[in-house]
């Protein structure tokens, strides 16, 4: 083992995952360790861990990331280098023109929007108190948030809801706030969300008719 996972570093405007944060203990003080979805073999929620196509000796002689700083463009090159790993930024236009020394802004950690606020059509509903991945979206990226879990209990007491993030209208990552173009009324109303128990199709099907949205298990079929 060469650690355990401490955060998720996803793609902004996708919110597809691209890194996983580990935490090696005392093993590689201090060195940061992020390792691409890539290189995810499988995974097993009942053991709680992750098998990778890597060897610990390649994590140990990785390229160096400093803990604490953002992680560069430049670091991001070095490390699909170092793993042979394939870019995700390559195949787009406006990825590739981000600066090679700044941090990546399109990098985001899924620790640091945990809190967001929600803003409806009219007024704040609540706030970002989790985040559901999809480990099998589909074969070309099958890492992928795909909902995010809000507290509403500051307006509705003691209700979760869910919301997919790819429905918001625009995040402002300065003043941490989410815009839906959705009505609070609707999000009242909308399938109460239990966090103790999994979720399943039959309430994805409740949920996406609810909302008259197309159900995305279907768009992925039909690709």
């Amino acid at each position: 083992a060469v650690g355990s996972v401490k955060d998720l570093l996803f793609d902004g405007p996708s919110w597809q995952i691209r890194y996983f944060d580990i935490d090696t203990g005392h093993w590689l003080p201090g060195r940061r360790v992020i390792l691409s979805s890539e290189a995810v073999l499988s995974t097993d929620y009942g053991t709680r861990r992750i098998s990778t196509s890597l060897s610990k000796e390649q994590v140990e002689k990785s390229p160096l990331l400093e803990e604490h700083l953002p992680v560069t463009r430049q670091k991001q090159n070095e490390l699909a280098k170092y793993y042979a790993w394939s870019p995700y930024y390559a195949y787009s236009e406006a990825l590739r023109n981000v600066s090679m020394t700044e941090g990546d802004p399109n990098l985001r950690s899924i620790r640091s929007v945990t809190g967001y606020q929600i803003q409806a059509q009219n007024g704040e509903i609540g706030y970002i108190s989790d985040l559901i991945v999809d480990d099998h979206a589909c074969q070309s990226v099958p890492w992928e948030i795909r909902y995010l879990v809000i507290d509403t209990r500051n307006w509705l007491p003691g209700k979760y809801v869910l919301i997919p993030p790819k429905w918001a209208g625009d995040i402002d990552w300065d003043t941490q706030h989410v815009l839906l173009d959705v009505t609070r009324e609707k999000i009242e109303n909308s399938p109460e969300y239990d966090p103790t128990a999994p979720i399943n199709r039959q309430y994805e099907e409740v949920f996406y008719d609810y909302y008259g949205r197309p159900k995305y298990w279907l768009e992925s079929s039909a690709v």
